[in-house]
């Protein structure tokens, strides 16, 4: 069964970008224009996560969300344009589980789709696998080769982002999002700080770098060229 998303916002043109990149990622994909038609889909067939706008005509985003989440646990990805704290706590405070301000990037709508539903399904532990780098989401071991690595509780959150996401470049601001949670602003350096300890501790023994920088953007795990 293909996982079930249904995207509820008014601007057609967002809406037809949203739902085509979705099945072309190989999601089912319902699509409404207001509130009220995007909770008769619900009603009628509890998607498996809900992408949904903030400024809706009639009934807005943070009533669908109060109304949807009374009636269901499902994931609730919240899109608009307002970027203050106090829009953003409003919106989780009535039953979003993330939040994403326009205008986004669709890789960073991708990476929160894939955390919220990994949340709303855990998986069974599981050995992550890159290179020669592996990692036990069960024991939190990881390993280079036979070399084990001792990692932190950040340190195994930030190598499990980049595991799950190979070859993926990640911004910074999926990353603060994805480990770090809205605790620090965008201009602190606590991803610079992270990344060089975990580049320490997988080339302590001169092995070649996995996790690369790419300017301007963030970082990607990828085999060294």
């Amino acid at each position: 069964m293909r996982t079930h998303i249904l995207v509820i916002e008014d601007e057609e043109r967002i809406l037809e970008f949203i739902a085509r990149g979705l099945k072309f990622e190989g999601y089912q994909v319902d699509t409404a224009l207001d509130g009220h038609r995007g909770l008769e889909i619900a009603r009628e067939s509890m998607p498996d996560l809900i992408i949904l706008d903030w400024m809706l005509p009639g009934m807005d985003g943070l009533d669908v969300c109060q109304r949807l989440r009374a009636a269901s646990d499902v994931p609730i990805l919240m899109l608009t344009a307002k970027d203050a704290v106090a829009d953003r706590v409003e919106g989780l405070d009535a039953g979003a589980d993330d939040y994403l301000v326009k205008p986004f990037d669709f890789d960073e709508l991708l990476a929160r789709i894939r955390a919220l539903l990994r949340r709303a399904h855990p998986q069974s532990p599981e050995i992550l696998m890159f290179a020669d780098l592996r990692l036990d989401t069960g024991t939190h071991q990881a390993f280079r080769g036979e070399l084990a690595i001792e990692l932190t509780a950040k340190e195994y959150e930030l190598l499990e982002l980049f595991l799950l996401n190979p070859r993926q470049v990640l911004t910074r601001e999926v990353i603060f999002d994805r480990v770090w949670g809205y605790d620090f602003g965008g201009e602190s350096n606590i991803i610079e700080v992270y990344v060089r300890y975990l580049r320490q501790k997988t080339e302590s023994e001169g092995q070649p770098r996995l996790i690369h920088t790419v300017r301007g953007v963030g970082y990607v795990l990828r085999e060294t060229e």
